[in-house]
């Protein structure tokens, strides 16, 4: 059954529904705990967007493990501004630690270009991108995703910790603008 929801008189339909998510997770939970034994990644959650997908991450992750958070933003409305605002900065030490940077969604890039730019100045052993969702067809950047849970097409969505002007992060399922 199609649900549509309406946030800023904006109106959405029905995309991926809680279930699916919880896969998507899972799967990467799995990879990460495979390839991280023995070791004790720092996780940094990127805000506000990422905190239901490395909440339920970390609730799969069997491994040694510690999670910060930063806060960052580019999107205004539907749109990424291909600006990054740095809002929340990090305050862990990350040289020779293991870092897996969480998001929500890559989707141009712009935001995760700049965070690893950042982050690999700091010396970190090893950094790695998880992200729930990748728009592949938006990409403007070379990356390296090494975990991603769901490659979708180039549609806004929102639920999830994804949001439209700030409604919406509170879904449980996924859904797309019509």
């Amino acid at each position: 059954m199609v649900q549509t929801v309406s946030l800023h008189e904006k109106e959405f339909t029905s995309y991926l529904p809680a279930d699916e998510l919880t896969a998507a997770v899972q799967a990467v939970a799995a990879r990460i705990n495979a390839d991280y034994a023995g070791r004790c990644p720092l996780f940094v959650a990127v805000l506000n967007g990422a905190f239901m997908f490395a909440a339920d991450l970390l609730k799969h992750v069997t491994v040694d493990c510690e999670i910060a958070f930063i806060r960052v933003a580019s999107y205004e409305g539907t749109q990424s501004t291909g600006q990054l605002k740095e809002l929340l900065g990090l305050h862990e030490d990350v040289r020779d630690r293991h870092v897996i940077i969480l998001e929500d969604i890559v989707d141009t890039g712009h935001t995760m270009q700049a965070l690893l730019t950042q982050l690999t100045e700091k010396a970190p052993a090893s950094l790695e991108v998880a992200t729930l969702f990748f728009k592949p067809a938006s990409l403007q950047h070379e990356l390296h995703l090494r975990y991603v849970g769901r490659e979708i097409p180039n549609d806004f969505i929102v639920g999830y910790g994804l949001d439209y002007d700030g409604l919406g992060r509170n879904l449980p399922d996924v859904y797309v603008a019509v």
